[in-house]
């Protein structure tokens, strides 16, 4: 580990970000290219995905921009914002939890549950008007998987998420993208480029999940957005942040030509560094106006 920070300082210590992009591209190819034999994935993507979002909010903020503008635009004031529900086990709570958080004004619900009669309980709450997904966490085979795929096919899911372990059997996830009535999502561990070249050559998922603080920051989600672009694959980008990774999600996605949910864990905070930017308000986020993130954290309430 202490090998790998002195390969980082080395990389970055010397460079001036401006607000040039290309320059961050050049910081994060030399990164991925001179710590590729640590890994490409885990640890050192992530300290990667740290670096390169605070890079983005310092060229932008050196530009006098929010970033999503350095990013290429957008007429959108606000993005819808998903309730992603805690685990609860009991599906009277999840159907008591489904129905707050519509009276909230969210219009996408999201569970993190993988039995039949709950998905079943949050779905007559949702009715049809709105969107409902679920998250399994990696607990099938992939014939158990395509099994309760057909037993949730009347419910008309908005998609069926990491249903299958592991969560990089591409191949088997294909199959069951062949055998289920409901898209299919996965890519929240996922965490590099390749891996998502690799996971759309084989037809794997419609919708993808990269997570930006475990990609390679806003760097490499640009590039996952352009390659579901070209593949067909809608990127619906793992969000369950709070700071930093939530904030560079919400201005990627609002640099995005199409209107993309953003996912929020459904808690309330008494206090909060990134006060109510991190607050959906009647089910949307406020895209961030400020120059950079738009948003920087309460040093004072830190230090408290």
């Amino acid at each position: 580990w202490q090998s790998t920070c002195t390969a980082i300082a080395q990389i970055i210590a010397p460079r001036v970000v401006g607000r040039d992009p290309s320059q961050i591209a050049q910081i994060q190819a030399d990164l991925h290219r001179g710590l590729y034999n640590t890994g490409r994935s885990g640890p050192t993507v992530f300290a990667i995905s740290g670096l390169d979002i605070a890079l983005w909010d310092i060229a932008a903020k050196r530009a006098g921009l929010p970033l999503y503008k350095m990013l290429g635009g957008s007429a959108r004031a606000t993005l819808p914002a998903y309730a992603s529900l805690l685990r609860y086990g009991d599906a009277s709570v999840v159907e008591r939890k489904t129905k707050e958080a519509i009276a909230r004004g969210y219009r996408y619900i999201k569970l993190h549950e993988n039995k039949t009669d709950i998905v079943r309980a949050a779905k007559n709450a949702c009715g049809d008007k709105v969107a409902l997904m679920v998250d399994c966490s990696c607990p099938w085979t992939v014939d158990e998987a395509i099994a309760v795929a057909r037993e949730w096919s009347d419910m008309k899911l908005a998609w069926i998420e990491e249903p299958i372990y592991p969560p990089d059997d591409h191949g088997g996830l294909a199959q069951l993208r062949k055998a289920s009535s409901a898209p299919i999502a996965a890519g929240e561990n996922i965490s590099n480029f390749m891996e998502f070249k690799r996971l759309f050559e084989v037809g794997a998922v419609g919708i993808a999940q990269p997570s930006i603080t475990k990609i390679g920051g806003v760097t490499e989600m640009r590039k996952i957005f352009a390659l579901g672009e070209a593949n067909g694959v809608v990127v619906v980008p793992h969000s369950p942040y709070f700071g930093p990774g939530l904030l560079a999600s919400i201005h990627v996605c609002a640099a995005s030509a199409r209107e993309i949910p953003i996912e929020r864990y459904y808690c309330d905070f008494t206090q909060t560094p990134f006060g109510d930017q991190i607050i959906p308000k009647n089910g949307d986020f406020a895209v961030p106006q400020g120059p950079g993130l738009g948003q920087d954290p309460d040093r004072d309430l830190v230090e408290r």
